[in-house]
């Protein structure tokens, strides 16, 4: 009898440890996100990517700026190209751009993956956030995001000196030959979008928005996330269909189809061989 109570005892606390974690659970999902429920995420062979704020790279930002560090960005993306599991990445943009080279590294590192990418520019995909955009297998841009289009500028100290314009003018090189060699856009035009005055009253430049950097050449469709995670699912597809079809082997001579071959060949009366 003792024996029962015991086990009862023990059920009933389990049931209450249970029921104060779940408890815990809704908490810190309201104060996390606002809602009681989440709704469950079933196992997925894609990986999504958010770059959201400010690119933070070389320099720390003050704490009240929202930012998205790209050293967190770098071991994510390793991990997606090396996990078997994960067959096509999602990268989700809302970026007023940042350091350059840090954008650069993540747009680089994108573009290098084996694996079908596709990226979504939701709100905004500013400045350096232009080359990231750019980087994916098929990019998408919503109907009412933005992208602004303007030349590198540089903080802190600087030295007057020709140098100083040299090492700028190679930055920005760098840019220029990154967007248009994974997008649609000619030199020319995106040069003549970066250098525009009288549209920016703070800067020169150009803001580009949804249809608008599609007919440019920035951008390859206009859609959502819905449209972005169709693409991402045919370009697995037809990444299948090409692995299967450079995967298919030859046709190998067994020892058993090696013994039932003839091993002597005659010539025929009529010049040709006989078996």
């Amino acid at each position: 009898m003792d024996q029962i109570t015991t086990a009862t005892g023990g059920v009933k606390a389990e049931t209450a440890e249970t029921a104060a974690g779940l408890e815990k659970a809704k908490l810190d999902a309201i104060q996390q996100l606002g809602q009681i429920a989440v709704p469950a995420v079933e196992p997925s062979n894609t990986f999504c990517l958010t770059i959201i704020g400010q690119i933070e790279g070389h320099m720390v930002l003050p704490p009240q700026n929202k930012t998205t560090k790209y050293e967190h960005l770098i071991p994510q993306l390793v991990a997606a190209e090396q996990n078997s599991k994960i067959e096509g990445i999602l990268i989700v943009l809302n970026t007023v751009g940042g350091d350059v080279e840090a954008g650069l590294a993540i747009a680089e590192m994108i573009s290098s993956l084996s694996k079908p990418s596709v990226t979504l520019v939701l709100g905004g995909g500013h400045s350096i956030g232009v080359p990231i955009a750019v980087s994916g297998n098929r990019s998408f841009i919503a109907e009412t995001a933005t992208m602004t289009i303007h030349p590198i500028r540089m903080n802190g100290l600087v030295i007057g000196v020709p140098q100083t314009f040299e090492y700028l003018e190679k930055m920005q090189e760098r840019v220029v030959r990154f967007v248009t060699s994974h997008s649609r856009v000619k030199e020319e035009t995106f040069k003549e979008l970066m250098f525009k005055t009288g549209e920016l009253t703070r800067d020169i430049g150009t803001t580009v928005i949804g249809e608008d950097a599609v007919k440019h050449g920035l951008i390859d469709e206009v859609g959502g996330l819905g449209q972005a995670i169709r693409k991402l699912n045919e370009l697995i597809q037809e990444r299948k269909l090409a692995m299967g079809k450079s995967q298919a082997q030859p046709y190998v001579i067994t020892a058993a189809a090696d013994a039932a071959l003839p091993s002597v060949i005659t010539p025929s009366p009529e010049g040709g061989l006989t078996q």
